[in-house]
């Protein structure tokens, strides 16, 4: 019991300390920090329908697909890098990506400037 009596009182100084250093007050940096008006997402402006030169069998099939992509929006609101991510059938690959890179949108923002961003596009592909 001693033993616990005798470490407590010669630690205690160490609290009292560490409590009067994280109380001073800190220099207020948040005034010269410029405040953020936010980001706004990308936001498709005009697309074009996929056009389907060849309807092969296994296109016949269904009547309704689902294409997700992955691409970049660039400042002017054009889109680049398109890549197909996730496809039901490789034979629409070819008519969705060249109708997703005529797709024009409304560019995405930082601070009320246009900034490049990725985003997913998910494409409901119906006959």
């Amino acid at each position: 019991m001693r033993r616990i009596l005798i470490a407590s009182v010669l630690l205690s100084p160490l609290f009292f300390t560490a409590a009067a250093v994280a109380s001073q007050p800190v220099a207020d940096d948040a005034a010269s920090t410029p405040v953020s008006t936010g980001v706004k997402p990308a936001q498709i402006r005009s697309s074009v329908p996929v056009e389907l030169q060849t309807v092969t069998p296994d296109i016949a099939a269904f009547h309704q697909a689902e294409v997700v992509l992955s691409l970049k929006v660039d400042e002017l609101g054009n889109p680049t890098s398109v890549k197909i991510t996730k496809s039901p059938n490789p034979s629409l690959d070819g008519p969705v990506l060249e109708a997703v890179r005529k797709f024009r949108f409304e560019p995405a923002t930082l601070d009320d400037k246009p900034v490049s961003i990725p985003m997913t596009l998910t494409l409901e592909v119906t006959r």
